[in-house]
């Protein structure tokens, strides 16, 4: 008798570890499926301002050519040191710790070199300050 009473009580328990366990699996593979979601948004817009960057940097460099005199040697250092950051950033390697340090300094040089430019250039990709107080979560 005291067996069929056993049973009962770790029905419930047995029941509670397979939900669980379940729950846990499914939990896993949904867990992938949006990491794979916002890994690839993510990388697409890291590319996306890496790309602009680049761009830019291929004409200020094509400007050079045709005339070396074009702009100042501050200037000058300031694309090569650009130019530098973007063949440095680690593009198959997302998870080494310089990502966001390169593209800090990218995104400060390039700040940095409009102004001394006198260029109204901006990356549409993330918000302006301005734009940034009417974003809602």
């Amino acid at each position: 008798m005291d067996d069929l009473f056993d049973s009962s009580l770790n029905l419930e328990e047995t029941h509670f570890k397979e939900g669980y366990d379940e729950g846990y699996k499914d939990g896993l593979i949904a867990g992938k499926d949006e990491a794979k979601e916002v890994g690839l948004k993510v990388g697409f817009e890291v590319g996306e301002e890496l790309g602009f960057y680049s761009g830019c940097l291929h004409i200020w460099t094509s400007a050079i050519r045709l005339d070396p005199n074009c702009f100042s040697s501050r200037a000058k250092t300031t694309i090569n040191q650009m130019q530098d950051l973007v063949h440095k950033y680690p593009l198959m390697d997302p998870e080494d710790l310089q990502v966001q340090a390169i593209m800090d300094s990218l995104r400060l040089k390039f700040k940095m070199l409009c102004s001394s430019l006198h260029v109204k250039l901006d990356y549409s990709g993330y918000p302006n300050s301005s734009e940034a107080t009417s974003i809602q979560f």
